[in-house]
């Protein structure tokens, strides 16, 4: 997949090659942009060129990224969702909301009515993407070492007796 999206992005878009994230639904692809010119500006100015950049590649690339999707989408079985880093900013543009059943005991059930009745979320679904945002956030390293643990569990797998 990767070598895919490397080969049918235009060498142009981006500073290297985009990086490509996977999951079951979705393919992310991401790339960083060539940053304007901002010496001597202040914070505010440069955040205001970063995002010009980033709206104008936006608009400048819909329809050559929406045909890129579509090709991907077929090829992979996975919608496909763009984003872009310029400067210390990053957007993405029209990820996948998907909908994933769970199901909870009260005491969990009460964590997510508490966060509702205190209007921290809208909604028990919406209190529980907040949940595991706060996990990302707060124990991002320990995840990402378990993704990088279960690309090498795979590869045991794979290399191992087939069925």
């Amino acid at each position: 997949m990767r070598g895919w999206f490397a080969g049918r992005v235009p060498a142009d878009w981006f500073n290297g090659p985009p990086e490509i994230t996977v999951d079951r639904d979705e393919v992310v692809v991401v790339g960083t942009l060539t940053s304007p010119d901002t010496k001597g500006l202040d914070e505010d100015a440069q955040a205001s060129a970063w995002m010009a950049r980033i709206l104008g590649f936006r608009e400048d690339t819909r329809a050559l990224r929406m045909r890129i999707a579509d090709e991907a989408e077929v090829r992979f079985d996975r919608k496909v969702a763009w984003g872009v880093r310029c400067g210390d900013r990053e957007e993405l543009f029209t990820m996948l909301s998907v909908p994933v059943m769970t199901r909870l005991r009260m005491p969990e059930r009460r964590v997510l009515d508490t966060l509702v009745d205190a209007g921290v979320a809208r909604s028990r679904s919406h209190a529980l993407a907040w949940c595991v945002r706060l996990v990302h956030d707060h124990e991002g390293d320990w995840i990402a070492e378990l993704r990088n643990a279960l690309v090498h569990v795979q590869k045991v797998r794979d290399e191992g007796p087939k069925h």
